[in-house]
């Protein structure tokens, strides 16, 4: 392989003395998942200097959500269709380019790096394949795996033809071990969420540890005795975090298929929504936590865990900072699992469903304080306007709203609040050794779902359609842009040949369902292109075809499309995690249209983590409305500067020095703006060279 001196010839660490080169050299910063830096020469006196460095137009559009990493002198990233890039990240000239010849759709995170010295390599994710790249050339590594790269449906104990894994954020790397989870389907049938490590040089399996546990293993009792042959998820699709002293890797895991009705699943189902510590080098496993037992509303863990130390009554603890969708932060002992401070079992409410058994407790931290609002009423409905605030109200009568986690029922809305995007997201948090404060942007948004009976004994387009496409897509294809396009009129849009394709090989938030026959994608096409329902072949009896189905993801929405509860619609966090306080919160975002009436912060959705620095700041981009991205003086929140994007910055920045010089950067690609351009920019500022000190 060839060497490739300018990327080693790099330190790798984040921060160091001054005027020393600074790489950003993983996903999250470093392994415990800080995103901070201790680099100081953009601070909160020279802040509002920065000036726009360099940027690097991909020419594509796309949700990829990419946070680079820079080792040395080069940035490694993503286009918008996953080719993956390396740039000189002092300029943002190109260096190279790796066109895997699969077109690639939606997140992807970020990019792993590994060297031993002697090879440098960067492990680039493209649909279900993980390929290992020389660093200095972006070729291939021929001895990795099958001509460069591993196929992640191998090896799950299930027909790799039927399966679909894809690492919508990265893994971790650990010593010469390359550690994933992957993202899979949310409805069944759906691929196990077995947590894997692969030789980081040949691409060999090295261990498996199974989150749907098999017959002897410990958690097999949470479940049916079957359920590992049918049942899927449980997975780890935002990330992990590596405690390189211990030797462990924590391992957030999301809900077990299918998310909203688990009769086929009785049980505490071990190891969903749980974080798992796992031995790094074998697999094993330490101890786990588990934050919501049988889960049914997708409360996803939804980011890697942030390793910090803590002094409490006196005594230093190496703890875990986790933040969830419900808006709780869960701290826990690194060594042992166990909550830091009290944890209360209150009395959940129960399902109505035929069938379905919920847990009867639900899990809250008594501190640190939520970060997100935990009821809905009447009289938190929207007062943007009279009318707006009249039809709110009357919609809110025929919703269920019975508090956190309440099961969706049978016909009729049940609120999520907070919503199925949070609370927290996959951004993660920012943690700041100097003050001990934790940041953490919420969305403040309600949503809506509800069940519907399946009609098992048929197989037609239409009940192939609601079962596998309904849930995203709607009951009527009106769908939910831009996470979730309009399936209708799309005669003029996608030719038939290319939405069967798409269906099979998934894209974007859609899993894949290379399962579909010919005969069943046949009725499913003319369904949603011509609204006949023809059948598709012998009726589905597996474990995978329910009674009941999910009838779709829906905000809470008034008719002009601003949510339908009050104001803040999205927030940021300082909380003190010692003393558990909130030393501030502030609406976060805003929709410009609403601020140019006099309606201003009102706050917005936001996607996309913060990175807080040495230099008394914190830098954050995220609101998918008004196109911004700020930097907050850290300990009072107070904003310090802002700038216009080309389109709103769904990632995370990071921060890195070069030549003496630091440079703060960011991916906009717009992707989760409603009825807005796309387009896919890497962005880096940095102080005008005359003002740097």
């Amino acid at each position: 392989m060839q060497r490739a001196g300018w990327v080693l010839c790099g330190l790798t660490f984040v921060g160091g003395a001054q005027g020393a080169d600074a790489d950003w050299p993983t996903y999250g910063g470093d392994a415990a998942k800080t995103r901070h830096s201790a680099l100081a020469d953009i601070n909160r006196r020279n802040v509002s200097s920065l000036a726009l460095a360099w940027t690097y137009d991909t020419r594509e559009k796309g949700d990829t959500q990419t946070q680079p990493i820079v080792v040395g002198r080069a940035m490694f990233g993503y286009t918008p269709t996953h080719k993956a890039f390396a740039l000189d990240a002092a300029t943002g000239k190109q260096l190279w380019l790796f066109d895997p010849g699969i077109e690639g759709v939606g997140a992807n995170r970020g990019l792993m790096h590994w060297s031993d010295g002697h090879d440098s390599r960067v492990y680039s994710a493209v649909d279900n394949f993980l390929y290992a790249l020389d660093a200095g050339t972006g070729k291939p590594v021929a001895e990795f795996g099958t001509q460069g790269r591993i196929d992640l449906r191998e090896n799950l104990g299930r027909d790799p033809a039927t399966q679909s894994v894809r690492l919508t954020s990265p893994g971790v790397v650990f010593r010469d071990l390359l550690i994933v989870g992957g993202r899979v389907s949310e409805s069944l049938p759906a691929s196990p969420g077995h947590i894997r490590a692969y030789d980081a040089r040949s691409g060999a399996l090295r261990w498996t540890f199974r989150t749907i546990p098999q017959p002897g293993e410990p958690g097999f009792e949470t479940w049916p005795k079957d359920a590992w042959q049918y049942i899927g998820g449980a997975n780890s699709w935002p990330g992990m975090t590596i405690d390189e002293k211990r030797g462990l890797v924590f391992v957030p895991t999301g809900s077990a298929a299918a998310d909203f009705y688990g009769a086929n699943r009785a049980g505490d189902n071990l190891y969903a929504n749980s974080l798992i510590a796992l031995d790094a080098t074998t697999g094993k496993k330490r101890w786990h936590y588990q934050f919501v037992r049988h889960d049914v509303l997708d409360r996803d863990l939804p980011t890697a865990p942030t390793l910090l130390t803590l002094t409490v009554k006196g005594k230093r603890i190496d703890a875990l900072a986790q933040p969830t969708k419900q808006g709780y932060l869960f701290v826990l002992n690194r060594d042992t699992g166990e909550p830091v401070f009290p944890v209360e079992e209150v009395p959940a409410p129960r399902s109505d469903m035929p069938g379905e058994i919920t847990a009867p407790t639900f899990r809250r931290p008594t501190r640190p304080a939520p970060y997100a609002r935990q009821s809905l009423s009447a009289r938190d409905l929207t007062r943007r306007t009279p009318e707006a605030h009249a039809w709110a109200k009357a919609a809110f009568e025929k919703i269920v709203s019975d508090g956190p986690f309440k099961p969706l029922t049978l016909g009729r809305d049940t609120a999520i609040y907070p919503g199925f995007d949070g609370g927290a997201e996959w951004g993660g948090p920012a943690y700041d050794p100097q003050s001990g404060l934790l940041y953490v942007n919420s969305n403040e948004m309600a949503w809506l779902g509800s069940l519907a009976l399946n009609d098992t004994g048929r197989s037609t387009g239409k009940s192939i359609y609601l079962r596998d496409c309904g849930a995203c897509h709607g009951e009527t294809g009106q769908g939910s842009p831009p996470q979730f396009p309009s399936l209708r009129n799309l005669d003029g849009r996608m030719k038939r040949v290319d939405f069967a394709a798409r269906v099979r090989a998934g894209g974007g938030r859609m899993p894949a369902f290379p399962h579909v026959t010919h005969d069943a994608m046949d009725a499913l096409v003319t369904w949603v292109y011509d609204g006949r329902d023809i059948p598709a072949g012998d009726p589905d009896v597996s474990a995978a075809n329910q009674a009941y189905r999910f009838t779709g993801y829906r905000r809470w929405l008034d008719p002009d499309g601003y949510p339908a509860i009050a104001a803040p619609w999205g927030t940021l966090n300082a909380i003190h995690v010692e003393s558990g306080k909130v030393e501030w919160s502030i609406p976060f975002g805003e929709f410009p249209e609403l601020a140019a009436r006099g309606v201003k912060d009102t706050g917005s959705e936001n996607y996309g983590g913060p990175l807080v620095t040495g230099g008394g700041l914190l830098f954050i981009g995220a609101t998918i409305h008004d196109r911004k991205f700020r930097a907050f003086d850290k300990t009072t929140g107070k904003q310090l500067w802002e700038t216009a994007l080309p389109y709103s910055a769904d990632a995370t920045p990071i921060t890195y020095r070069i030549d003496g010089r630091q440079y703060v950067a960011i991916f906009a690609s717009g992707g989760k703006e409603r009825g807005g351009a796309a387009g896919g920019v890497y962005l880096a500022w940095a102080l005008p060279e005359k003002t740097m000190p």
